[in-house]
């Protein structure tokens, strides 16, 4: 090539700078997509499933039957607020007392995990990106359910989470507090609520609107990953994923606090949570760096929880509270030691390299920990009960 084609070829091409930039806004505009489409799977379970969930929690008067109520009413509904909020107004009415309710709030913070599982499958066609996404998504499963594991028994023996938020609850004056309205949140609400109205206009409506908007969600999802993955590592030729990485691990509590601070302004953890999916799958965070963020978004989660129980009651504070105790006891338990925040992580990887060698442990872990489990528990202790 001479020097006047390679001139021409360099003012063709656009500053890198400029490169950067667009990928950046892509970027962007592809996670608000992909928090859309979250949004529009939420919503085709919560349009469906409320109802369900809502006679699932109702009636129970085991702790056992509660636990599993909990896991499966947030896997059927895709929200642990909305598992929550029926579960406070139940307490109120007297329909379901303190010691039943406890465990349905461990259970729902196992079934929020659903959703970034379900995210992390939307690599499952490109073996690399796939392990590090579903070791990702199933390390917050692990921390849960180890953090149920041991804690349910704990409060079984001891009623420690229930004695400790009444105490609480009662420092704490009625009506302080309130709602806090997310503007991310929002302008999620605005795009998803539209193509609902769209589905709408077409004619669907019921089971068949819930499907249709599951299936466009779960179109979105897999496309918004593949363009997110493919600029995030486009942006990462500067090897900046070194860089937090390293400094992730060297104060896992910035992570914690990030995790916190994000989930507080978009109003869910599963959000957090699944914005993290793609990032381990580009190899941009490691597992061991993004589960501190975790832990941080169960902490989270629980402020938006408590604002709003402030004006509730005794009752409802006294649950917000529970949930509360949960998540710090469970990340009191697993981050500060690093042998203990191991387990999780060490099982994660597990998980994943068993899913990559054959995808039927997908089906198998999601079909089990989530469906069959819970819904044998609930069925038999109902049996149990009558």
């Amino acid at each position: 090539m001479d020097a006047s084609s390679e001139t021409a070829s360099r003012a063709g091409r656009a500053p890198q700078w400029l490169v950067m930039l667009a990928r950046l806004l892509l970027i962007f505009v592809l996670l608000y997509c992909f928090l859309v489409a979250i949004e529009l799977m939420g919503g085709s379970f919560k349009s469906v499933g409320k109802e369900s969930a809502n006679s699932l929690v109702a009636g129970l008067s085991n702790p056992f039957a509660g636990l599993a109520a909990g896991v499966l009413a947030t896997v059927i509904v895709q929200s642990s607020s909305v598992t929550t909020s029926t579960i406070v107004a139940l307490v109120g009415q007297g329909a379901l007392p303190l010691s039943v309710a406890v465990p349905m709030v461990m259970g729902a913070n196992i079934g929020t995990t659903i959703t970034n599982t379900i995210v992390s499958l939307g690599h499952v066609t490109r073996k690399s990106e796939f392990r590090m996404a579903f070791a990702g998504a199933t390390v917050h499963d692990f921390f849960n359910l180890l953090t149920v594991l041991i804690l349910f028994p704990v409060e079984l023996a001891t009623g420690v989470l229930e004695r400790i938020a009444m105490r609480l609850s009662d420092m704490i004056p009625a009506g302080v507090g309130g709602s806090f309205n997310s503007p991310v949140k929002s302008a999620v609400k605005f795009l998803s609520h539209r193509i609902e109205s769209g589905l709408e206009g077409l004619g669907l409506e019921g089971g068949w609107l819930a499907l249709a908007s599951l299936l466009l969600a779960l179109v979105m999802i897999v496309f918004t990953l593949l363009w997110i993955t493919k600029n995030m590592k486009q942006l990462m030729a500067n090897r900046i994923e070194e860089w937090l990485n390293a400094v992730l691990d060297r104060s896992g509590l910035l992570g914690l606090v990030i995790g916190i601070l994000i989930t507080v302004s978009v109003q869910s953890s599963s959000i957090t949570t699944s914005l993290l999916v793609p990032m381990f799958g580009a190899g941009l965070l490691r597992v061991e760096a993004g589960f501190p963020i975790m832990l941080g978004a169960n902490i989270g989660t629980t402020v938006t929880a408590l604002l709003a129980a402030s004006v509730s009651g005794r009752a409802g504070m006294t649950i917000a509270l529970v949930h509360l105790m949960f998540n710090l006891f469970g990340t009191l338990i697993f981050f500060p030691i690093k042998p203990m925040r191991k387990i999780p992580i060490a099982l994660s990887y597990y998980l994943a390299d068993l899913a990559v060698t054959n995808r039927l442990w997908v089906a198998a872990y999601i079909g089990v920990m989530f469906v069959a489990l819970p819904g044998l528990g609930v069925w038999l202790f109902r049996v149990i009960g009558q």
